[in-house]
């Protein structure tokens, strides 16, 4: 009984599945599109928001070197995705590589953690969208009661409590549109998606073009503060525990393989969609805080629009560009939210095609070929989660759900390069199994410093999942019934 719950998917058969006759998805993405879709993705909360908070509460301007740290970390990760993105080009990211080398049940853990990842990662930059907007909007005159864009629940050091607000419209606005343009095809989000991500890209280069002749070389000194005698507060140990916050920013660099069923030629363009992205986001990291910290002193950077805030800095010259990066941050957070519904409902599909789930989740559109159920679905609870909770809560969730999912993958190419030593690969992770199992031990330390309760709640998340694995997905197993003999 409990050998069978480690039913692996052959590589023959997930071949099968992402043939053109099998494949129910339309294949209209490229390379260019993929690493677009991968910087739309990486690009948004993060240089907006959390390089300046990193800044002032643990690294000081070394901030810098904690994107670095945290996007190494990623890259051992992602030299892993990228090779089972050419070994098997089908939709489902880790879910898809946990089914190929630890067996169905692995799978169904990890794709109910990715779910995880992508629903609450989708509400939480939806939430920081709202925020922006709102202030946008104020900057023109128009004011949002805060009764309709905030939370109605706070949840600190004390627990929950009441704000006093009824619902957060604009953050469920912004994921009814995005779902709604999932759902019209895929072909047409790329093409929202690279516009954005065009956008926003152009308006950091000009913060980082513009912002150079502003930098007070005075405020990189000391680059390291001094610690203050706790850990995390400056120091190296502040550099350390910075990188952990803003790995936040890099998840969802992996939806980039959720999209392998729509990709044109996936076994050589989703690596290069994975590493691109990460590349040039990281680059784009290190220069807007390199940038932001020699404008600003670094302590007083903890806020929300940390550059918005070095434009006002940088005096009258540089007031053009206020608005500007408003802009720039609403484009880039709406793409993040459009990549993470993405991936979000491509795990569902791919999960209800092997009939882990229930059927209809696995059904698509008969015109626009989109698995419209699973996208409508995902929207609904996406809105739903971030039209009622902060963005604190949501995104310690999505950081242990992606980390969890990290490691998964880590592991599972030390695994395959055993069980099929001979298989095709079009990418190779480099040193293996060293690459993978640091990247697994990086992960894993990241996923310990994580709060107890962000623990519990992953915990909860999973009995839940078990609940439904066993109760439906066990028995309607598409690979356990062909091994019996009953497909």
């Amino acid at each position: 009984m409990f050998k069978d719950l480690f039913i692996r998917k052959t590589l023959v058969q997930l071949e099968i599945q992402a043939d053109g006759e099998h494949n129910m998805l339309r294949r209209h993405l490229n390379a260019l599109n993929l690493t677009l879709l991968g910087v739309g993705c990486v690009i948004g909360a993060g240089i907006f928001v959390l390089t300046g908070t990193a800044a002032a509460l643990h690294a000081g301007p070394a901030v810098s070197l904690s994107f670095v740290i945290s996007a190494f970390g990623c890259l051992l990760a992602g030299l892993s995705y990228a090779e089972f993105a050419s070994l098997i080009p089908v939709s489902g990211s880790a879910y898809t590589y946990g089914y190929a080398t630890m067996g169905e049940f692995v799978a169904w853990i990890i794709g109910w953690d990715l779910i995880l990842e992508y629903l609450f990662g989708s509400a939480t930059v939806a939430v920081g969208w709202s925020g922006y907007v709102t202030s946008f909007l104020a900057d023109f005159g128009i004011i949002i009661p805060r009764a309709l864009s905030q939370s109605p629940f706070e949840f600190n050091a004390s627990g929950w409590h009441a704000s006093g607000a009824i619902i957060n419209f604009p953050a469920i606005f912004i994921v009814a549109l995005m779902t709604t343009l999932l759902v019209i095809g895929i072909k047409e989000s790329a093409k929202f998606n690279n516009i954005i991500v065009i956008i926003k890209v152009v308006v950091i280069l000009l913060f980082i073009g513009f912002g150079i002749s502003h930098i007070h070389v005075s405020n990189w000194s000391p680059f390291v503060p001094a610690n203050t005698g706790n850990f995390g507060q400056y120091g190296w140990s502040g550099v350390l525990t910075a990188a952990a916050v803003v790995f936040f920013a890099y998840v969802g660099f992996d939806a980039v393989s959720t999209t392998s069923q729509e990709a044109i030629n996936p076994k050589r363009d989703v690596p290069k969609g994975i590493l691109f992205s990460l590349l040039i986001s990281t680059i784009l990291y290190i220069g807007v805080s390199l940038v932001l910290t020699g404008i600003v002193n670094y302590k007083e950077l903890n806020v929300e629009a940390p550059i918005a805030l070095a434009i006002n800095q940088a005096g009258s010259s540089l007031i053009w560009l206020r608005p500007i990066i408003k802009i720039g941050a609403i484009a880039g957070l709406s793409s993040v939210v459009l990549v993470l519904l993405l991936g979000q409902s491509r795990v569902f599909f791919t999960m209800a095609s092997d009939g882990l789930l229930w059927e209809s989740f696995a059904k698509t559109h008969p015109r626009f070929k989109t698995p419209h159920i699973t996208t409508i679905v995902t929207g609904t609870f996406a809105a739903l989660f971030a039209g009622l909770f902060p963005i604190g809560l949501l995104g310690e969730l999505v950081s242990i759900g992606t980390l969890f999912a990290f490691i998964i993958v880590s592991i599972g190419v030390v695994i395959l390069r055993k069980t099929e030593p001979d298989a095709k690969r079009g990418f190779r992770t480099p040193w293996v199994p060293f690459v993978p199992i640091l990247g697994a031990i990086v992960c894993f330390a990241q996923m310990a410093a994580l709060p107890r309760d962000t623990w519990i709640r992953l915990i909860g998340w999973m009995l839940v999942g078990f609940i439904i694995y066993f109760t439906y997905g066990r028995k309607h197993s598409h690979t356990r019934k062909m091994k019996n003999g009953k497909m």
